[in-house]
Formats: structure tokens, C-alpha cells, sequence
């Protein structure tokens, strides 16, 4: 009982940002993330980043750069 609370108090979805694609793909199991209870979403894949606030436009994050971003998401959500 005490591992399911544990679990339900972490986060639904961790995405992590690389510049690097390798540090990105070797996240997953360098935090042990299957035994967290996560399982990869989608493609590591470059993006850039911009954010929204009110009804302006989108300003870019982290000056415009790309980064490699992998989503890790709970296995109990979405499936």
C-alpha cells in the first residue's frame, strides 16, 4: 500500500530537454524510470519551446534554441 501512495504522488508526465539527443535517450534508464512506474511517450525529438501568456503572441524559451525533449509518463495514465 505504502508503493501505491508513493506512486500516486508523482508527476503524471516528466519531459526532460537535452541538447544532445544520447543524454536525452539514456534518461530513461539511467533514473530507472520503468521501475518508477513510467514508460516513454513518443519520439525524442528536437523542439522549440515558446510560451503563451494571455492572449499575446508566443515569445520563444531559451532563445530560440532547439532542444531534444523525451516525455516519461505514468503507466497507469493514458493507456
Amino acid at each position: 500500500m505504502a508503493d501505491e501512495t508513493k506512486t500516486s504522488e508523482l508527476p503524471e508526465r516528466i519531459t526532460v530537454l537535452a541538447r544532445d539527443f544520447t543524454p536525452a535517450a539514456m534518461e530513461f534508464h539511467r533514473r530507472n524510470m520503468s521501475e518508477k512506474g513510467y514508460r516513454m511517450e513518443g519520439q525524442i525529438v528536437q523542439r522549440k519551446f515558446q510560451m503563451i501568456e494571455g492572449m499575446g503572441a508566443p515569445k520563444d524559451l531559451f532563445e530560440g534554441e532547439l532542444f531534444y525533449a523525451v516525455t516519461f509518463v505514468r503507466k497507469n495514465i493514458g493507456s
